[in-house]
């Protein structure tokens, strides 16, 4: 269970990041165009939005299930251990409130300007936390097979 898991989790990783980087060079050429925010733009965010909520539910569950996930007194003193149980949770929980709130405020937002700036501000800052959090663990972010 938990090597599917993981590979799913780490597959879906580039479907995220592909879609998170589409977001952001979308809507930042709409922001600072002064485009329309099209039926394709609103497409890419949902899509964007369910992948990140899938990866976040895989995500959960690998936590449970994960050898690298330990609560003990040395949880902290380790940083392997720390990262995996902490650090990497709190990014990406961080990470996906972002993108949820970007989703979700934009579409309230009376003007297309306006809806471009919050997708751009909000999922860039997304993209940077998630890029950092990856770095972090010293694994690349794209894994070239």
């Amino acid at each position: 269970m938990y090597t599917g898991l993981f590979h799913s989790h780490s597959g879906l990783r580039y479907i995220v990041v592909v879609l998170l980087l589409l977001v952001v060079v979308r809507s930042a050429a709409g922001f600072f165009g002064k485009k329309s925010f099209t039926k394709a733009d609103d497409k890419l965010s949902l899509f964007l939005f369910i992948s990140t909520h899938i990866q976040l539910l895989l995500g959960i569950v690998l936590y449970f299930v994960s050898p690298w996930v330990k609560w003990g007194a040395d949880t902290m003193k380790v940083a392997e251990t720390r990262y995996w149980t902490v650090e990497h949770l709190l990014g990406m929980l961080i990470a996906v409130g972002l993108i949820t709130v970007a989703r979700i405020s934009s579409k309230k937002l009376p003007d297309d300007v306006s809806k471009h700036r919050r997708m751009f501000i909000f999922n860039l800052a997304a993209l940077l936390i998630i890029v950092l959090t990856i770095m972090q663990s010293g694994r690349p972010i794209f894994i070239v097979f």
